[in-house]
């Protein structure tokens, strides 16, 4: 049966005391007594039968065995605190990984990225986007932004954003089409539909007590194809309002009808619960915490529909 291997700190601590020759000075470098030194390398000495200081008035000096332990022992230490810095350093200079939807990167998340940068400039954010839910087993990210109750199973979560439904349509379109004064008035106008948001007129239709109103739309792959022929006058989109808040103060876009309806999803940040967040990853969550509480959402407090 092989010997068990020898307990670590006494090793630490040993190796210490004989690169300084001195339990004195090696209890100042470990930040213990010196009693404590002295202990952990007479249970170091009991391990192996040997004495391995011999201990004299102005100092401790290695015996034949203790310098023969040092030499092996010294290089050995040296090789692990360099092993110790080439993973903090990694750690300090790898990317914080963000999954989002396409849609919440570049309505929501892009206009606002330079403000984290600023704050943050040792921060990298490498962002990948997929519509179906991360699997933080199988998928390299950090944090995402998913869309949902904030209730998953092994998941922690922060709320972000509602989910307001609200019709939009380009400013053209308000002054030179048909009139878009009330929801009895889209039927005059062509629906945009984004596939992967199919429900929102149904639910916005049926928030407001018209869902006799729901037809057949000119549809789009993304959300984002989907707003931005909303902003060239194709039609009226479905928006989610607190993603478009840059183009209705940017004039691109116009709420219509003052009827928001609120559903009861909303975008959460989510990461493993058995993997807390680390430096870089809680500083994203802050900061996203700062830009949500700052009001840059731009989405009212209005009723949920579910």
């Amino acid at each position: 049966m092989a010997m068990p291997a020898p307990p670590f700190n006494p090793l630490h601590v040993f190796t210490v005391a004989a690169r300084l020759g001195s339990f004195t000075r090696a209890a100042e470098l470990l930040g213990v007594s010196q009693a404590a030194v002295s202990r952990q390398v007479a249970v170091l000495e009991g391990y192996l039968g040997t004495r391995l200081f011999q201990r004299e008035r102005h100092g401790a000096a290695l015996t034949p065995e203790g310098r023969m332990l040092q030499d092996e022992l010294g290089p050995a230490f040296e090789r692990i605190a360099a092993a110790a810095e080439r993973v903090r350093r990694e750690a300090r200079t790898a990317p914080l990984r963000l999954r989002v939807y396409n849609t919440f990167a570049a309505k929501w998340l892009l206009p606002r990225l330079h403000r984290f940068e600023a704050a943050h400039p040792g921060i990298a954010v490498r962002l990948s986007h997929i519509v179906s839910p991360v699997d933080f087993r199988r998928d390299p990210v950090d944090l995402a932004i998913q869309l949902g109750d904030g209730k998953w199973p092994g998941l922690g979560s922060r709320l972000l954003l509602p989910d307001v439904l609200q019709p939009v349509c380009s400013p053209r379109l308000l002054e030179s089409g048909p009139p878009l004064r009330e929801p009895g008035d889209l039927p005059g106008h062509r629906m945009l539909v984004s596939r992967y948001r199919r429900s929102d007129w149904r639910d916005w239709l049926a928030g407001i007590g018209r869902p006799d109103l729901l037809r057949e739309g000119m549809e789009f792959t993304s959300s984002v194809l989907t707003y931005q022929a909303a902003v060239e006058g194709l039609g009226v989109a479905i928006g989610q309002m607190a993603l478009l808040s840059q183009d209705v103060r940017a004039g691109l876009l116009v709420p219509l009808f003052d009827l928001p309806v609120r559903r009861t999803l909303a975008y959460h940040a989510v990461w493993p619960a058995d993997r807390p967040p680390d430096r870089k990853a809680q500083a994203f969550l802050d900061w996203l915490g700062e830009e949500v509480g700052a009001g840059s959402a731009g989405a009212g407090c209005v009723p949920e529909q579910g």
